[in-house]
């Protein structure tokens, strides 16, 4: 066996001022797995959505039960207040049996054909209505299950 100290000849490895070509991951890989941990953790915290700090109001029920309501249904059936109507004469029956209303409720089963709904939002809008739609809040209890 023999050793060279000079540095000349076969040998791979040089001793002295030469840097090490071999780069050390270890610190690397430390940092990325602290990286991971913390998203992990702070990823079940986010609420992901747009929050939207809405303003409160008390309920009124009498001009509630006075508005118009056109309801929708899951096979394209038009009707307000519970009678059915044709969507040609809608504008002008909210017009006869609701004189002073502007502002007019949508409810559409969540199954109906968009096609539908665009109509109706339609034909109210051309005659002149606040169109609102109606909806029911979702259920923070079942969401939270899902999870």
């Amino acid at each position: 066996m023999s050793i060279s100290l000079n540095g000349g000849g076969s040998g791979s490895r040089r001793r002295g001022g030469a840097s090490l070509s071999e780069i050390n991951v270890t610190p690397f890989v430390d940092v990325v797995l602290v990286l991971l941990i913390i998203f992990m953790l702070t990823a079940q915290v986010m609420e992901f959505g747009i929050e939207v700090d809405v303003p409160k109001v008390r309920m009124v029920k009498d001009t509630a039960q006075q508005m118009p309501v056109v309801t929708i249904t899951k096979e394209g059936s038009v009707t307000l207040n519970g009678k059915p109507v044709n969507i040609n004469d809608l504008a002008a029956v909210i017009h006869q049996n609701f004189a002073k209303t502007n502002g007019v409720y949508v409810r559409a089963d969540k199954d109906v054909v968009w096609d539908i709904v665009a109509q109706v939002t339609a034909v109210l809008g051309h005659a002149k209505f606040q169109v609102n739609f109606v909806t029911k809040p979702e259920d923070t209890a079942a969401r939270g299950q899902r999870r």
